[in-house]
């Protein structure tokens, strides 16, 4: 996690913001939002959800009614956290990049159900996608340009070859039989936050067969960026990046523009 960049009061949610956050981190005494990654593509931010009962209860001011409500339907207190954390640090996010207040943001819902962002009912002009595990979430920003990201905490419970064998394809279980125990645990989860932050990134869902498709062999055996198209849309390329660290795995996923090599 980067801790090196600037740090600035959190706003409240009734004040319009109009610092840009791209490139810039914030704290506030009862958060702990901090940029993780930045690119010319996207800026990714690390939400600490992390069980804290003032940074709860101050989260909760930015949610609007629909959302508290949601919140409330929380049977578990840990969905709940990283519900309430991680809106509340997105709606923050967007209200700077939009330059908006709170009270005039708004989410609708695509047919796939990825959320998208507007302001007076109007979508806005900007991509995200959140993703949250154990105590790490994770906001992704673009500017345009579809985008995804995914983060997992690693885990050494969980049946890998049986994972192994239903989420990847052919190529990419072959490469398991070249590693440790330890360093399959490690690929599993690297190629398994890349995967999903493609598949979030398209908005599909459950639609897309993770076994179809194959994440680029240089990433596959450690690389930490590289272009994927899926082999039904070539038409469309997407820039990958691993973004993890030693705490959790993470990926992020976004849509390139081939004519300037970025997304459009």
């Amino acid at each position: 996690m980067n801790r090196g960049h600037a740090k600035m009061p959190l706003q409240r949610p009734s004040t319009p913001i109009a610092i840009r956050s791209a490139a810039v981190a914030f704290m506030h005494e009862s958060f702990h939002w901090l940029r993780l990654h930045a690119s010319v593509a996207a800026t990714v931010f690390h939400v600490d959800l992390s069980s804290h009962a003032s940074r709860e209860r101050e989260a909760l001011d930015w949610l609007d009614e629909a959302e508290r409500s949601r919140q409330r339907r929380f049977v578990h207190p840990r969905p709940s956290r990283e519900f309430t954390l991680c809106r509340a640090a997105l709606r923050s996010l967007l209200c700077r990049e939009l330059n908006c207040s709170n009270g005039d943001l708004s989410f609708g819902m695509s047919k796939f159900g990825k959320p998208f962002a507007r302001v007076k009912g109007v979508a806005a002009p900007i991509s995200f996608n959140v993703s949250h595990s154990g105590r790490h979430g994770m906001i992704a920003l673009a500017p345009e340009g579809r985008i995804g990201v995914d983060v997992e905490e690693r885990s050494t419970n969980r049946n890998l070859d049986v994972c192994i064998r239903l989420l990847f394809a052919p190529d990419e279980r072959a490469e398991f039989e070249t590693v440790s125990a330890q360093d399959k645990v490690k690929l599993f989860y690297r190629l398994w936050t890349l995967k999903e932050a493609l598949i979030k990134a398209t908005g599909a869902g459950l639609s897309i067969d993770t076994a179809k498709f194959e994440i680029p062999l240089a990433m596959v055996r450690g690389e930490k960026r590289g272009i994927f198209q899926f082999p039904d849309t070539l038409a469309v390329a997407w820039g990958l990046e691993d973004i993890g660290n030693a705490e959790f795995a993470a990926a992020l996923a976004h849509e390139r523009d081939e004519q300037l090599g970025e997304i459009r």
